[in-house]
């Protein structure tokens, strides 16, 4: 592994009135990211959000948490495989390992639809994003201390690393999502010395511009979407061959494409899904190369010197296992239905925490646990204390998030041995 991949620069980490200067020890900096998501409540608890199916419903389906390892795994593989390929480039494993494990633990519960319902009530107090939402939680966050929470010191490679949005809230125009809060401008300079990123990168978008480290993750979470979520919808009989060759009749597609729908029928008649997929990962992870790229950020860092390069056939295959799942699986009634209720549960919730504590008049009753309440109340502003409320709702459980729906709105539940 070339030694010189990587620059001071791009080892630093964040200092500032929520993270504190780190104590160096046997570990490099990027093992030290590593540890600090892979030990925290945050990361543990993706194991009970949503991925696609419902968390805990079944005990075989895939969670936030799986999804993270076999994200983690699949960029590993990618990064090992470009490393042969293309020579003098080593991406640190222990750097892209912290990158995939946090990619998703910003996600509130109930999947997108958590999401959406809590961008909807932030929609005049800065908005709700998932991925803004992971950055905070790294840089904000992570750590209950004795003063408050804090963040864990990342690195200037992680935060990159993990940021695949840089559109700030107030400049996303219509768009709904992909953007991070206004606040976290500040980030945007530690990673690239500027926080007006688009009048930098001339015609590229803010949203495009990203970091060899997370072009890497984001293959590796499409490759996880479009051969692992493939499995699941078809171990939940949402994919059948009938309901294929139904969806396809319906829809143009080349030659290719024509080619691998056959193929997947031929597999889920033979039982013999699972494994093929798990080696359509393989032939993914290899259909991956690099090329040279020069930008304002390229002769500060080589993880902006490179861009990752996917054969079209690849992109392709993805590309269309994504729209069978999404037409399929993600957009049938039966999820659907999960969908609207977690919507609805978590937008009740968190519309009964505003209306308590951001009333303009009267003492809010103690609805959270009481660090929580007593960072509402110190809050400096109606708009902060609300990121404070978004900061305890976005990081229940599914499960808790049900529980404390049920405590505060259904008047058959919530006896003292329930809360207890």
């Amino acid at each position: 592994m070339a030694a010189d991949f990587y620059r001071a620069f791009d080892r630093a980490y964040l200092v500032d009135a929520f993270n504190r200067a780190r104590q160096p020890d046997y570990r490099s900096v990027f093992q030290q990211d590593r540890d600090r998501i892979l030990f925290t409540p945050a990361f543990r608890r993706l194991q009970a959000k949503t991925q696609v199916f419902q968390a805990g419903e079944y005990d075989f389906y895939r969670t936030r948490l799986t999804h993270s390892l076999e994200v983690s795994r699949t960029a590993e593989s990618i990064a090992i495989f470009l490393a042969r390929t293309r020579r003098g480039v080593a991406i640190d494993l222990h750097l892209l390992e912290a990158i995939c494990l946090a990619h998703d633990i910003g996600h509130p519960p109930f999947g997108h639809a958590g999401e959406r319902s809590l961008n909807t009530l932030m929609s005049n107090l800065g908005g709700f994003e998932g991925n803004a939402q992971t950055l905070r939680i790294l840089t904000r966050t992570i750590y209950a201390r004795s003063g408050g929470r804090s963040g864990m010191s990342p690195s200037r490679a992680l935060l990159d690393g993990v940021l695949k949005y840089k559109r700030l809230y107030s400049d996303r125009g219509t768009d709904t999502h992909h953007f991070i809060y206004d606040d976290q401008a500040e980030v945007l300079e530690f990673c690239f010395g500027t926080r007006d990123l688009a009048a930098k990168l001339g015609g590229t978008k803010p949203n495009e511009f990203k970091s060899l480290e997370c072009q890497v993750m984001d293959l590796a979470d499409d490759i996880a979407y479009s051969c692992f979520d493939i499995i699941d919808g078809w171990k939940a009989r949402f994919l059948t061959p009938d309901k294929v060759e139904a969806w396809a009749g319906g829809k143009k597609f080349h030659a290719a494409q024509h080619k691998h729908l056959s193929l997947l029928q031929e597999l889920m008649k033979n039982g013999k899904l699972q494994p093929v997929m798990n080696g359509l990962v393989g032939e993914l992870i290899q259909s991956a190369s690099l090329a040279p790229t020069k930008n304002f950020m390229s002769a500060k860092t080589r993880r902006h010197a490179w861009t990752l390069v996917v054969k079209p056939d690849a992109l392709a295959r993805i590309k269309l296992h994504k729209a069978l799942c999404k037409d399929l699986v993600y957009g049938s009634s039966a999820l659907r239905q999960i969908e609207f209720k977690g919507e609805r549960i978590l937008g009740q919730l968190a519309r009964t925490l505003f209306d308590n504590y951001l009333a303009p008049s009267g003492k809010p009753s103690p609805l959270v646990p009481s660090d929580t309440h007593r960072c509402i109340l110190d809050a400096s502003d109606s708009v902060a204390a609300a990121r404070q409320l978004c900061d305890y709702i976005s990081g229940m459980t599914d499960a808790y998030a049900l529980r404390s729906y049920k405590r505060l709105l259904d008047p058959d539940y919530g006896s003292i041995s329930e809360l207890i």
